[in-house]
């Protein structure tokens, strides 16, 4: 073996050096947009929760029960937003890492996935925010007793509404995932349609789990995760007589 040969890097080492850069890459862009951010974390806060704000008693506000809560929940706010905002170029480096070693059929077919998964997740965080949070924020505010001051912790607020930014985001990939599902052989839309009323219960199951225990949430979660259930199911139906024209093309 010549010096030349010896000196050719490893394919698992190239692949791993691949694996880093774009690893940093997607660390930096968050980095990146969480430093011109931050100076905004106050105002970034007031926006997440403009809803609740709004239902509060004149005489009530939000509190800060922990000495560094008023700097520590903005600036975690502020993160989850640079991640939030930069997700599309953390998904494209994540895309052009794995693209090398995909068929041409399978890249036209996992592009629109992934550009679909980024603005399903956009949309459910969206519809959390303009419809759920009203909702809910209105029910709870309007079943406290008369002689109980409404007056939330900032910190204890933003871990309940990123954990129904997490849930609505997820729960708008349905579609996604059944899509993939189907395209992958692993079932078929006939087979889904058959399993519709174990889905229906799934989704209030999972509401149930990842909303607060009232009836309203956990419907707005369910409802839509089933509506997108359906999505999926008719998506699936057309990529499959797609795919059965260019076979027998």
């Amino acid at each position: 073996m010549t010096d030349a040969e010896q000196d050719q890097p490893l394919p698992l080492v190239a692949h791993l050096t691949e694996l880093r850069d774009r690893l940093l890459r997607a660390i930096l862009a968050v980095l990146i947009v969480f430093i011109v951010l931050f100076p905004f974390a106050n105002e970034i806060y007031a926006f997440v929760s403009q809803p609740l704000r709004d239902l509060l008693p004149d005489n009530a506000s939000m509190i800060a029960t922990e000495v560094a809560s008023p700097f520590l929940t903005p600036f975690k706010l502020t993160l989850f937003t640079a991640i939030f905002v930069a997700i599309p170029y953390v998904l494209y480096q994540a895309w052009a890492f794995v693209a090398p070693g995909m068929y041409r059929n399978e890249k036209r077919f996992a592009l629109p996935v992934l550009a679909s998964s980024v603005l399903l997740f956009y949309l459910g965080a969206a519809f959390a925010y303009f419809v759920v949070f009203p909702l809910v924020f209105a029910f709870f505010t309007s079943v406290a007793p008369d002689d109980i001051a409404i007056m939330t912790d900032i910190n204890r607020y933003l871990d309940f509404v990123l954990k129904l930014f997490f849930a609505f985001g997820v729960a708008f990939e349905i579609p996604i995932a059944a899509l993939i599902a189907i395209w992958a052989g692993i079932t078929t839309p006939d087979d889904l349609a058959r399993k519709r009323p174990y889905i229906i219960v799934g989704c209030f199951v999972f509401g149930m789990l990842l909303t607060p225990p009232d009836v309203i949430s956990q419907s707005l979660l369910a409802i839509p995760m089933w509506l997108l259930f359906e999505v999926g199911v008719f998506a699936g139906r057309i990529v499959l007589r797609r795919r059965d024209d260019n076979a027998t093309a």
